[in-house]
């Protein structure tokens, strides 16, 4: 057996092979039964050569077929090889009609998403796929090659990380709860997890460098195009460093190499996002440029802090929805402004308000306009990619905050990572499907996770 991708990348001809897949198109020309199928490992369809004969009243659009035959050279040019199918076996007929999705259309997104149980054997969402699987293996094989060790972090867990409140609580049901002494399932009240950067911080103590890649989940009640219930993060923490610097070369280092990777071994599939979803998306230029841009004949880093962010919207033309003031937290239109400010070249904004940020982000001892050592990453068409911070090492500075926060109690084991063997870290988290939809140029964050928001019972 071959898959459809191995056939068309062959360079010889092969004896009798097997093809296993899913019907694209039939048509009859000159007394040949033509056939396209595919199997999802590739973009392209495979084209299948027949005698008519082998024609069969179940072979149509959507049917699943094994083809046997053998792989030859094809005359066409637009493709290598081709299958001479000696017979055709229909394994699962398709009834055209009341398929949604029809031949020769290309569907719209919002179209397809009605369908979440079928919109993979959409081209575009096959695309995405097979790009989101490659960005995946890249990801972990960039972190192990540079030394990191992946933990899996807990999805049960009893830390609000991000401090938002924005919570899935754990409870049990009805029946359990009924049955059951009226506490909670893990004497504590459990949630999904926002984050798994405290688990790494306890990890990096023993590990130097670690990462996560899992599923975080976020209570916030929105159905708008930039919010998801249940999103991928990478998350990485980083022993033995003091600079900021540091951390944000690993972002841009990581964003560059698994880029590199999606576009090499993936290039029709991006193609196809760059040709009929976001015409004006170049990914590769993210590739070629050091994160650095030139402004007006100065020579500017597009690394800024937040003071010259709040300065620079201050003075924009742009009259915003949210008005630009120190200690408010940077909007999304605010941050893709400071990315067009900058050239449309990724910006990284660091130092932010003290009080804006959770209590494990380090002071910055910095008088009147008091921040800690934070930085976003932005970039064009999204916003923030990536969040970060140096981690407050130094215990007075951290029981101090606690104690204001009234979290001391909760938050003792953490305080004890400081006791024993405490160094400089920091770590950054970066938002997958943000990444895609950063790359490929897709607006509806809910088009780039295999399944969108269930509407069918059968999948609820």
């Amino acid at each position: 057996r071959v898959r459809v991708r191995e056939a068309l990348g062959a360079l010889e001809p092969a004896g009798e092979v097997k093809v296993q897949g899913w019907v694209r198109s039939v048509r009859f020309q000159k007394g040949v039964l033509f056939l396209h199928i595919n199997d999802g490992s590739s973009l392209e369809n495979l084209q299948v050569v027949a005698d008519p004969s082998l024609e069969n009243r179940d072979l149509t659009f959507g049917s699943a077929v094994e083809v046997q035959g053998n792989l030859v050279k094809s005359p066409h040019r637009m493709q290598n090889m081709e299958l001479k199918a000696k017979t055709i076996r229909v394994v699962g007929p398709c009834d055209t009609w009341s398929f949604p999705l029809k031949r020769k259309e290309r569907h719209p997104l919002d179209y397809v998403r009605q369908f979440p149980h079928l919109r993979c054997r959409n081209n575009t969402l096959g695309s995405l796929l097979r790009i989101r699987s490659e960005a995946t293996a890249a990801i972990h094989s960039f972190f192990q090659d540079n030394g990191y060790v992946h933990i899996h972090t807990p999805i049960i867990t009893s830390n609000d990380c991000e401090g938002a409140g924005e919570l899935f609580q754990i409870e049990m049901s009805n029946e359990a709860r009924e049955s059951a002494e009226k506490t909670h399932f893990f004497n504590v009240p459990a949630f999904l997890t926002v984050s798994g950067q405290l688990h790494l911080e306890v990890m990096a103590g023993a590990f130097t460098q670690v990462f996560t890649f899992g599923p975080t989940f976020r209570a916030e009640n929105s159905q708008s195009r930039r919010h998801l219930a249940e999103f991928y993060m990478v998350e990485a923490e980083l022993s033995f460093t003091e600079s900021l610097q540091d951390i944000m070369q690993v972002m841009e280092d990581l964003f560059k190499t698994v880029t590199n990777t999606v576009l090499s071994k993936c290039p029709h599939d991006v193609e196809l996002f760059h040709k009929y979803i976001a015409p004006a998306q170049k990914p590769e230029n993210f590739l070629v440029i050091p994160f650095i841009v030139i402004l007006k004949t100065f020579f500017f880093s597009c690394r800024i802090s937040y003071n010259e962010a709040v300065e620079i919207l201050k003075q924009a033309s742009q009259t915003f929805t949210f008005k630009p003031e120190w200690g408010c937290d940077l909007q999304t239109e605010h941050e893709k402004y400071l990315v067009k400010h900058c050239g449309e070249v990724p910006v990284f904004v660091i130092n932010y308000p003290y009080d804006l940020k959770p209590f494990y982000m380090r002071d910055n001892e910095d008088g009147p306009q008091h921040t800690v050592a934070a930085v976003d990453l932005l970039v064009s068409g999204i916003g923030e990619l990536c969040g970060g911070s140096l981690r407050e090492e130094r215990l007075p500075f951290l029981e101090s905050r606690l104690q204001r926060l009234g979290l001391t109690d909760a938050y003792q084991w953490y305080l004890d990572l400081r006791k024993f063997g405490s160094v400089p870290h920091g770590g950054f988290g970066m938002g997958f499907e943000r990444y895609l939809q950063c790359i490929l140029g897709v607006d509806n964050i809910k088009d780039v996770i295999p399944f969108p928001r269930f509407s069918h019972s059968c999948l609820l």
